[in-house]
């Protein structure tokens, strides 16, 4: 794979301004501003131009060009990576390819469950577009009001509704994808069923840009919820927690949607420095579960159902006080509680996020380890662990220890690293359950992949994109 990558030179730049028409692209240091940092601040980078096709036509036009001319290409779509895989080096030789004016619904057949939908529609409005066709679109995570679909399927998503639903990956039929030569391939077939070979969506799905441009996407709808009921429960420990899934499970089947697991600790945080926020449930516990579920029969009897099995749950010690929301309004405010944890973090000083999965039976195995080393390396630090308990992901982040200089913690990031996720690792899991690699895990991957494993991923890279344009740095 060549590694030998260009800044544009003003003749390639004339032709990939010309290739986009006079509002397609800019150059103006205000305007690019915004692409070139990552939500968190840790990753700044240099373009030398912002690509905006408004269709797919023009992406291939662009990427054909820079393949040419041998000019890097980041993809981009709402920005919300949290691992540096939409900006650009600090080169500046890169062009950084904006799907945002890729916006429209191409479809929607109800009748099918299917919606067709371009890479920069935001993942909020296809939920809406959805919902006004009595339809679902399970996808949910805490930045779908600016994430976009085609950045939603690169990274392989996940969210809330994963155990119910599966991520990004398993609700794509079809893709329409620009590679690295400038093709396009059409693959937007909304299909359930397609056993004709290899299943060529699922190597761009996740791939986070470096294999070629989704441009499209044909998504999987389900039938509207008629019958939704959220509780937020007390538990003693992550064990009781689980246990109390396994209940719900027999209980209920398959209507449980999301399964969050909430310590204490970030509970508190949410309530201390987010307005508005506040936990229904009375006394504190150690531990708090938020969980939803959902059905397309009449409302009444799963909400029965559930307060069978939460008092099975409270006969056996598995929970203490259960609020059930009884209004909209109130199942807003469960969830709003949920997503404060992780804006509430801010106000609290430095944090070194891990984003890691391990089996839903051993969550509590690895909190319990991972808790026991990271307080033994760092007196004082203060665990902030939540997730999707449901799944087996869980955001184990960590608070700097109060009056600690925030810098010199930032600075244990690669130690604090190699503990946390070497425990999961220990535990079977993965040290990126839904964030993805970008730049931020790019190297540490290696000590947790085997040789086979990273040696078919650079031979997929080097085979789709010979010359090394799409997204370089990311991933491989």
């Amino acid at each position: 794979m060549s590694t030998k990558l260009s800044a544009p030179s003003q003749a390639a730049l004339d032709r990939i301004k010309a290739a986009l028409g006079k509002n397609g692209w800019t150059d103006a240091p205000e305007d690019m501003a915004p692409h070139l940092v990552e939500p968190r601040g840790l990753y700044h980078g240099k373009a030398a131009l912002i690509a905006r096709p408004a269709t797919t036509k023009q992406v291939s036009a662009v990427i054909a060009i820079c393949n040419e001319y041998h000019i890097p290409v980041v993809p981009q779509g709402g920005n919300t990576s949290l691992v540096g895989a939409a900006v650009p080096d600090d080169s500046g030789a890169a062009i950084v390819l904006s799907l945002s004016r890729l916006d429209r619904i191409r479809s929607l057949d109800a009748s099918n469950d299917t919606i067709t939908v371009e890479a920069g529609c935001v993942l909020a409005n296809v939920q809406a577009a959805a919902e006004e066709a009595n339809r679902l679109f399970p996808l949910s995570l805490g930045a779908e009001g600016s994430c976009q679909i085609g950045g939603n399927h690169s990274t392989n998503a996940g969210g809330t509704a994963v155990m119910r639903y599966g991520n990004a990956r398993a609700l794509a039929l079809g893709l329409e994808v620009v590679l690295p030569s400038g093709d396009i391939w059409d693959g937007l077939r909304a299909l359930q069923k397609d056993n004709t070979g290899y299943d060529l969506k699922q190597l761009f799905i996740g791939a986070e840009g470096t294999l070629g441009v989704i441009t499209a996407a044909v998504l999987r709808l389900f039938p509207l919820p008629r019958d939704v009921v959220t509780a937020l429960v007390g538990v003693p420990e992550p064990a009781a927690a689980v246990e109390l899934l396994a209940l719900l499970r027999a209980g209920v089947g398959d209507a449980v949607v999301a399964f969050e697991l909430i310590s204490e600790f970030a509970v508190g945080l949410a309530i201390e420095h987010i307005e508005g926020v506040r936990s229904p449930v009375a006394g504190n516990y150690p531990w708090y579960v938020l969980v939803e579920l959902a059905s397309g029969q009449e409302p009444g009897p799963m909400r029965e159902a559930v307060e069978s099995v939460f008092a099975d749950a409270l006969d056996r010690h598995f929970i203490g006080d259960a609020v059930l929301a009884s209004s909209q309004s109130q199942i807003k405010a469960l969830w709003r509680l949920r997503e404060a944890v992780v804006e509430a973090q801010a106000y609290e000083g430095a944090s070194i996020k891990h984003d890691i999965a391990v089996p839903v039976s051993k969550v509590p195995e690895f909190l319990a380890r991972a808790d026991e080393l990271v307080e033994a390396a760092m007196p004082g630090i203060r665990v902030c662990a939540f997730g999707h308990l449901g799944d087996g992901n869980i955001h184990y982040n960590l608070t700097q220890p109060k009056g600690m200089d925030a810098d010199k913690y930032l600075g244990q990031w690669a130690s604090m690293n190699q503990l946390v996720h070497g425990i999961a690792d220990a535990f079977g899991g993965s040290i990126s359950a839904e964030h993805g690699l970008g730049q931020l895990k790019r190297e540490e991957i290696r000590q947790y992949k085997s040789k086979i494993e990273l040696d078919l991923m650079r031979t997929l890279k080097s085979t789709l994109d010979p010359k090394g344009i799409m997204n370089p740095g990311k991933v491989v």
